[in-house]
């Protein structure tokens, strides 16, 4: 114990011994230290907008890439869609002069009077012109409608029977089609004048 009131002690003689002076700095010191801190706030500021100016530039960077890759995006996926239905056009294009031919049979094993292969052969027509109908096909309806040059193609013009009929079609010597809206043959027509 007698220890520690030892130490005690001298620790409070050293605190009362006056405390050595130190130097105050001088003005050139505090120069030198408020340049140096000038300096300091300078580089972080510069070091700041840097690193400021680098996140817009990434920032920008990634809009612009991520816009572009949308927009790739969109484009394949449109891309698809009109190489699936392309791909179906020239398949149903190549098939409508099957399809023709089917008509001309049918209108032919009608004149003869042959039930049984009619019968088959209708059959077949139509399940044909049903399979192509749900790929979007269908007919453009022509007769008695009027010239319409979006969809009709006049092979022949010939006096009208009647009033009612100038400009409309007459005969339809073609068949047209439209695939989803599109016409995919124009129906070769007379039209009355």
């Amino acid at each position: 114990m007698e220890e520690n009131k030892n130490i005690e002690n001298q620790e409070d003689e050293k605190l009362k011994q006056p405390q050595q002076e130190v130097e105050s700095p001088t003005k050139e010191d505090k120069k030198e230290v408020t340049e140096k801190r000038h300096k300091d706030r300078r580089a972080q500021r510069k070091a700041l907008e840097e690193e400021k100016a680098k996140y817009a530039e990434l920032n920008d960077k990634y809009l612009r890439l991520y816009s572009e890759f949308d927009n790739y995006r969109k484009r394949t996926a449109k891309e698809k869609l009109d190489l699936s239905a392309t791909a179906s056009a020239t398949v149903i294009k190549d098939l409508l002069p099957v399809l023709d031919d089917f008509e001309r049979a049918l209108q032919n094993m009608e004149k003869n009077g042959n039930e049984a292969d009619l019968q088959g052969v209708t059959l077949i027509y139509n399940k044909l012109k049903s399979n192509l109908q749900k790929k979007g096909l269908e007919e453009i309806i022509a007769i008695d409608c009027d010239f319409n040059t979006d969809e009709h193609e006049a092979l022949t013009m010939i006096p009208a029977p009647d009033e009612s009929k100038k400009g409309k079609v007459i005969d339809v010597i073609q068949k047209g089609y439209k695939l989803n809206g599109v016409v995919i043959r124009f129906a070769r027509v007379v039209v009355g004048n």
